[in-house]
């Protein structure tokens, strides 16, 4: 009887062993299922993802192509604003410096012709001051005598 109890239990380990390595196949198989399911959806959200982010760069690029336009147009324009400013002030500078010749040549003159009238008169003082020297002189050496 134990022989049997033992044989009985060796095959019922050996069905039982059969049994969990076949549940194991099973669910491995099952798992392996899910996992391919889950990598098909991930590439298929890469791809979505590839495609939004091209959608997405080309609508921004459309969208920056004529601000980028705008942007070359006014330094253009900035450009030729400056351009025409340096020509307008070479322009007037130009114009203005045979004026502001005119100018220091009449400074210059009137410079000149103020030191004439003040040397003039400083001369006559000088006299005048010299005359009344002599005068309070003649004076004192009469009071004095």
């Amino acid at each position: 009887m134990s022989d049997r109890k033992a044989s009985g239990n060796k095959e019922d380990l050996k069905k039982f062993k059969e049994e969990i390595v076949h549940q194991f196949h099973v669910i491995s198989e099952d798992v392996i299922s899910q996992v391919r399911q889950v990598a098909e959806g991930v590439t298929n959200v890469n791809e979505k993802l590839d495609r939004t982010h091209e959608e997405l760069k080309a609508e921004f690029d459309n969208k920056i192509q004529p601000v980028a336009q705008a942007v070359v147009s006014l330094s253009e324009q900035l450009d030729k604003t400056r351009q025409e400013l340096r020509s307008e002030i070479q322009g007037i500078r130009q114009d203005l410096k045979p004026e502001i010749q005119e100018t220091r040549q009449e400074v210059l003159a009137a410079v000149k012709f103020s030191y004439a009238e003040l040397d003039k008169r400083i001369t006559t003082l000088e006299k005048e001051f010299l005359e009344l020297k002599h005068r309070v002189e003649k004076i004192e050496s009469r009071s004095i005598s």
